[in-house]
């Protein structure tokens, strides 16, 4: 597999992803609060896609003791911090690939991602749509609860001056930020309509956004 740039930013990053998540998201317990949520009740089998170290599938685990879980990321460097988070948990499943061109797991009753997507393009957004639908059960839920762009380009830098206010209010260091801002280099933010729209197109007719603050929102759509 080629070293793509969303690989080579998260691979540099890895050490310090976790420890900088907290700080960095200010609506962090409602944000994961609402994935989590959205989940339906008797999952058995969840794909966590771009699960990085594995920080969503752990609170996952917190609710869903005995479902099979999928990990699914592009960087080693992460998978391997996921691996040690999660060592000793026989149902989780570990997969290095690229979820916006390779194919996933199947037969799934959720299919769940945090803080990934917006790092593909548009294109490559619409086809994961598709692949998740695809990969999910009847009644299956697809779960995406991401950082979106506004809808318009003056709504989104309001979204970004007052992400960088809130980060340093909470305690954010410099260098916590500077690392963030080196992670959103690859970021390809969409509006939430324009994703609203897309995951309809790929199936999910009751697709809507049940959460968001301003640059942080959780969609959500079924597979009927």
């Amino acid at each position: 597999m080629n070293i793509s740039a969303t690989q080579l930013v998260f691979d540099t990053t890895a050490a310090t992803y976790d420890q900088d998540r907290a700080k960095l998201i200010p609506p962090h317990d409602d944000f994961y609060g609402w994935a989590i949520r959205l989940i339906p009740p008797a999952a058995k089998t969840i794909i966590d896609l771009g699960a990085g170290t594995g920080i969503l599938t752990a609170l996952i685990r917190q609710h869903f003791p005995d479902a099979q879980i999928h990990l699914v990321d592009l960087s080693p460097s992460m998978l391997d911090i996921a691996r040690v988070r999660l060592a000793h948990d026989s149902r989780i499943h570990f997969h290095q690939l690229d979820y916006t061109s390779d194919s996933l797991p199947g037969d799934a009753c959720a299919v769940v991602s945090a803080l990934s997507i917006h790092h593909s393009t548009d294109e490559a957004k619409q086809q994961v749509f598709r692949a998740a639908f695809n990969a999910l059960k009847p009644r299956g839920v697809f779960i995406n609860a991401d950082q979106v762009a506004g809808p318009t380009p003056s709504v989104t830098d309001r979204y970004h001056e007052l992400w960088l206010r809130q980060v340093r209010m909470i305690g954010a260091t410099e260098e916590q930020i500077k690392a963030s801002l080196y992670r959103m280099t690859d970021d390809k933010c969409s509006p939430v309509e324009e994703q609203l729209r897309w995951m309809r197109e790929a199936g999910f007719a009751d697709a809507d956004c049940w959460y968001k603050e301003a640059r942080f929102a959780v969609m959500a759509g079924t597979r009927f």
